[in-house]
Parts: C-alpha cells; sequence; structure tokens
C-alpha cells in the first residue's frame, strides 16, 4: 500500500514534492496497521476534530433518537461529514485552512468503502458512530466512554451483543486498508475481550487504554503515535546514521548503545551484531542521564509514585438524566409570549394608526409652540406690570414732599401730557398691553393714578385669565390624545414613524 503526502517542496522553489510512502514495507502489522489509519486521518483532517465535536454534529443530525441498527442514506452520511468540517473550518485560525469539501468527499468515500470491504454489509447509525468515534481526533479514553455508553444498558453494564456489533464495525476500518487478515472481524471477538468477567463496567472497559485485546491493539498504538510525531531525540540512529530522531525511539536491551529510528525499527532494519530477535524498549521521551538519575533518587526516597493509573476512574453508575419536564413549560410559556409581542409588534404597522400617530406627533408639537407663547406673553406682562408698581411709587413718594398749593411735577406729567408726548411715548409706555392700562394713564387730570393702576392690574389678570381659558380650550379636545402619545412609547415602537 504506497500513499502520497504533499506539502514539501524542493530546494528549486517549484512545485511541491510528493513524498511517497510505502507504509506495506513495515514489517509488523499491528504498526503497519496504526500508521495507515493515522495516515488516513491526517489526509482527511479528521485529527483535528474530537469526539466532542462528532457527539455535536450526531445530535444536530438526529441520529441520537434513530436506533443503532436503523439504516441511514448516502445523502445523510454526505451532510452530516459536511458539517464536521465547515465548523471546523470556522475554528480554525486563519493562519491554518482546510478544503471542506475536499476532506467531507475523502473521508465518505472511505467510509464507504470500509461498509463494502465486507459482504452484505449495509450504512447504519452503528457504523457511523463507531468509525467515527474511531478515527477522530482527541483524547482515547473520552473516545471510550462515548463508545461504552453506545454499547451499555441503563445500569451502567456492558451488553455483549452491543459490543460485538460495535467490533463488527470499527474492525472495518482495517479491513478497509488491507488489515483484514490481522485485524479482522470473528464471532468470537466480544467474549474474548473480557473472557473472565460476567458485569464489565465503564472502568473496566477503559483497561482497553493499558491493555487493549488482540483485535483493537492498534487503537492505543495509532494515539500514541499522534502524540509522539513532533517529539525529538538528539542521537543518531545505528542503523541509517541520522544525525536526529523524531517520534519513537528504540533502545536494544542487549547491544549496549544500539538505537533504531522508528522507520529502521518497522521495517526489521539491523546492523553489526544486532538482530532483529533482540529485545527492544520503544522510548516517547528523550530524558537526559541527569533527568534519569533525578527521577530514580525519587523513586527510591518514595517521592514520586512509581506507576500512574491508566486513566481516571470514574463513577461506575451511569448520570441520571435530568426532569426536564419544567423547562419544557418554561419554554411553551416563552414561546406563547414572544407570539404575543410579534403580534403586537405587526399591528403597529398599520398605516393609519402610523398616520394618526404622527397628526399626533405634530398636533402636540403645536401645542407646546402655542404654551411657549403663552408663557412670553405672561412674563412680559408681568415686566410691564412691575413698571406699574414702580410708577406708583414714584407718584406717592411725590406727592408726600409736594406743598399743597402747587400741584405735583409727577401729576402732571402723566396726568397733563403734551401732544408731542403722545408722539414720542416715554421709555416705560404701556403699548400694546390693553385699552384698559391706556386708559389708565390717558391725559385728564382728574383721573386718579392709584385707581387707574388697579384697574390695569386687573386688565392684566383678565388678560392672563382669558389666555389660560384659550390655551385650556385647545387643548382640551386633544388631551387624550396626548394622554394617548405620552404612554404610547410603552406599546409602540415610535422609531418606526
Amino acid at each position: 500500500m504506497v500513499m502520497e503526502e504533499g506539502g514539501q517542496r524542493d530546494r528549486g522553489g517549484g512545485t511541491p514534492a510528493t513524498v511517497e510512502q510505502n507504509l506495506d514495507a513495515i514489517c509488523l502489522s499491528t504498526y503497519r496497521t496504526a500508521c495507515k489509519l493515522r495516515f488516513i486521518q491526517k489526509r482527511c483532517n479528521l485529527h483535528l476534530i474530537d469526539i466532542y465535536n462528532v457527539i455535536e454534529a450526531v445530535r444536530d443530525a438526529g441520529l441520537n433518537a434513530v436506533e443503532l441498527n436503523a439504516g441511514i442514506s448516502v445523502t445523510r452520511l454526505e451532510n452530516l461529514v459536511s458539517a464536521l468540517f465547515n465548523q471546523l473550518s470556522k475554528r480554525l485560525p486563519t493562519t491554518h485552512t482546510i478544503d471542506p469539501r475536499e476532506s467531507a468527499a475523502l473521508l465518505v468515500e472511505f467510509l464507504l468503502a470500509a461498509i463494502d470491504s465486507e459482504p452484505d454489509s449495509r450504512l447504519t447509525v452503528l457504523s457511523v458512530k463507531a468509525m467515527l468515534a474511531t478515527l477522530c481526533g482527541g483524547k482515547l479514553v473520552d473516545k471510550l466512554r462515548y463508545v461504552f455508553s453506545q454499547v451499555s444498558n441503563s445500569s451502567g453494564v456492558l451488553v455483549q451483543s452491543k459490543f460485538d456489533d460495535f467490533l463488527r464495525e470499527a474492525l472495518k476500518l482495517p479491513t478497509a486498508a488491507h488489515e483484514g487478515p490481522s485485524f479482522g472481524y470473528t464471532h468470537t471477538l466480544a467474549r474474548s475481550c473480557f473472557p473472565q468477567q460476567k458485569r464489565v463496567m465503564l472502568n473496566m472497559f477503559l483497561d482497553i487504554v493499558a491493555d487493549p485485546p488482540q483485535c483493537l491493539v492498534w487503537l492505543p498504538l495509532m494515539h500514541r503515535m499522534a502524540n509522539v510525531e513532533h517529539v525529538y531525540h538528539p542521537v543518531s540512529c545505528s542503523y541509517c546514521r541520522g544525525n536526529a530522531m523524531t517520534g519513537f525511539r528504540y533502545r536494544c536491551l542487549r547491544c549496549r548503545g544500539y538505537q533504531l529510528c522508528q522507520n529502521c525499527f518497522w521495517r526489521g532494519n539491523a546492523s553489526g551484531s544486532h538482530s532483529n530477535q533482540h529485545q527492544m524498549k520503544e522510548h516517547s521521551s528523550w530524558k537526559s542521564s541527569a533527568t534519569k538519575l533525578g527521577r530514580a533518587l525519587s523513586r527510591t526516597l518514595g517521592c514520586v509514585s512509581s506507576r500512574e493509573p491508566p486513566h481516571p476512574i470514574y463513577p461506575e453508575e451511569p448520570e441520571r438524566t435530568l426532569n426536564l419536564s419544567n423547562i419544557v413549560e418554561i419554554l411553551a410559556e416563552i414561546k406563547r409570549l414572544r407570539v404575543e409581542h410579534d403580534a403586537a409588534c405587526q399591528a403597529t404597522t398599520n398605516p393609519t394608526l402610523l398616520a394618526e400617530l404622527r397628526l399626533l406627533r405634530q398636533r402636540k408639537d403645536e401645542l407646546e409652540q402655542r404654551m411657549s407663547s403663552l408663557q412670553e406673553s405672561r412674563r412680559e406682562l408681568m415686566v410691564q406690570l412691575e413698571g406699574l408698581m414702580k410708577l406708583l411709587k414714584a407718584q406717592a413718594a411725590g406727592s408726600s414732599h409736594a406743598s399743597p398749593s402747587r400741584p405735583s411735577p409727577t401729576v402732571r406729567s402723566v396726568g397733563a401730557a403734551s401732544p408731542q408726548a403722545h408722539m414720542y411715548p416715554p421709555q416705560d409706555s404701556l403699548a400694546g398691553v390693553g385699552g384698559d392700562v391706556q386708559e389708565a394713564f390717558a391725559q385728564g387730570p382728574r383721573r386718579n393714578l392709584r385707581n387707574d393702576l388697579l384697574v390695569a392690574a386687573d386688565s392684566i389678570t383678565n388678560t392672563v385669565s382669558s389666555l389660560v381659558k384659550e390655551l385650556h380650550s385647545g387643548m382640551h379636545t386633544h388631551i387624550y390624545s396626548l394622554l394617548i402619545y405620552n404612554h404610547a412609547p410603552y406599546f409602540i415602537n415610535w422609531s418606526r414613524i
């Protein structure tokens, strides 16, 4: 099986160079199968999608409420896969772009080829869930937890028949990669995975991470390959003489200082006195001599645990489902209120009502202008009244100091005005105030200024009263409209007017 991987350029800077990987040359079937499926995973960009993205896409496609053995159309599969990669393209940064259509087409093509790898096989909901959960990225523990939720009962106990169906679908992936003879499906696989256990719970099922059954030994290896792809080992390979290693590093336990890179070890390369029959130890990280000595001393002193658990310990009983009855009632009430609100908003779009509201606003502006003018007139009348009060005080002061035989100059100036004074009224003239006020200060020696001032004050009061009555009469016919207008913002969207 020869696979091509693009993305590298030759030194001349021309077209991208193509790297051919003859994965069939790998001697060990477990590594060969894991490498092939890892290549397919990266070629389809499925390594960028974790199990939670798959769960969300399956739920959005409505497959959670469908039986696992129910059939599914190719169109529905294409829509599901397209939704996966469309959401992925939105999450990726701008520096990392993919072609969602190409990735979806490649993945659908491979899944259909895996279904067709076995005779009398059909596309079901379980096959889609099993293959996507197996090939997607993310942590292996999370993927196995999802698988267990699909193959267990309500009490959290593994159902052997469902697990057997899962193995049938998951092992179609190695079969599609031409590894069926090594990891094909048989009817006895489900029982052989847990031979001595009658009740398999979640934590026991998760032990597959550390001690997988023979039919699934390639699955943890594929995840370990993904974790060490960028691990750097600053040592040279004893066979190819490479200056450094990337990925796994293999050290012979018999030949001192003999180390192989993963490509040489997987293909069975050996040199010198080393033989492929020698026991090798796999290293997934590089540790200096000082680091090794420090960890050895820590273990000796009991500061560091010598072995960590392969996976977290989860509660054996499944989580209880939430009672959503109250939430459903609340959602129904929210929906009803939203419908009423939409109906009220649509009522405001009546053209007749909008025209009436515009007229109300115009009439309100007119009344406000009239009120402003009346207030200005009242202010001017009050100013003139204040001037009259000053004249009265001046008249009284002049009368107290004048002799009885001589008329007061102030009275003569007010009571006996010359024609020229009529043509040029004084600065404190009340012209335009009212007839009664003007009459109070007209020519005539017999007029009493105090009485005339009282008459003028009454005239001013009557004038203000008439103005207020006119204002009230003008506003009376529109008071209801103004009330509606003032309270309308609570019911009407005035921005549409």
